[in-house]
């Protein structure tokens, strides 16, 4: 399915990128150009990472900072 219409970047491209090692929505935007034109695929693409990251069992904790 296609994610990202202006680049073309489909759901499989963003898994295949998030198991190489992409860990964020600025980590898609740099490799595949998601959310990098017009910005309706932030929040689709978004989902597919986290969904993605977290079968890979690669969500990392969030840390705040004081």
């Amino acid at each position: 399915m296609y994610v990202c219409i202006c680049n073309a970047v489909t759901d499989r491209q963003i898994q295949e990128t998030v198991a190489a090692g992409a860990l964020s929505l600025t980590d898609l935007k740099d490799r595949l150009g998601v959310a990098s034109c017009c910005g309706c695929c932030a929040d689709l693409a978004s989902s597919f990472l986290a969904n993605t990251a977290g079968k890979a069992n690669m969500v990392s904790p969030i840390t705040v900072e004081h």
